[in-house]
């Protein structure tokens, strides 16, 4: 539908949390050593790793995938992570933490602005396009990530 319909957008929320993670494909799923902080640096790295292997398979279909790091934003983000974590968190977000509002500028900004119309497999903080971790890169990790992807979500190609 995206490419009949095109040009068409994607936009994939990451984090900068994705930096300095690797993604364990012996433990994807965290079974065997579950860290909340490792898992979602590990799956904002997968974001990020997806939206450029999407991009290649999209080239010259007029359907762009690009990723976004939103800011440290006032959400729940959080607040299952027990009383300690869930009052120390909210300290915190009152003196650091951007509104909704401006954390969903770079994803408006993507979604409709004809600066990057063209623009695909790209990373972006604050309506700029930044570089992304150098593991986000790996072209072998992406490819077997879309492999594994494929496999959990049963989808045949």
């Amino acid at each position: 539908m995206l490419k009949k319909s095109s040009p068409s957008r994607i936009i994939n929320v990451a984090s900068a949390s994705h930096f300095g993670s690797k993604i364990n494909f012996e433990d994807l799923q965290g079974k065997k050593g579950y860290s909340g902080i490792k898992a979602y640096g590990q799956s904002k790295l997968c974001n990020v790793l997806f939206t450029h292997e999407l991009a290649r398979k999209l080239e010259g279909t007029g359907v762009t995938a690009n990723c976004l790091h939103p800011g440290f934003v006032q959400s729940n983000i959080g607040r299952d992570n027990g009383l300690v974590f869930l009052y120390l968190f909210k300290f915190i977000k009152i003196f650091t933490a951007r509104s909704p509002e401006k954390g969903a500028e770079t994803v408006i900004y993507l979604a409709s602005s004809p600066e990057v119309s063209e623009v695909s497999g790209k990373y972006f903080m604050d309506k700029k396009e930044i570089r992304s971790s150098e593991e986000s890169y790996n072209e072998e990790t992406a490819k077997q990530l879309w492999q594994v992807s494929t496999q959990l979500v049963k989808l045949l190609r």
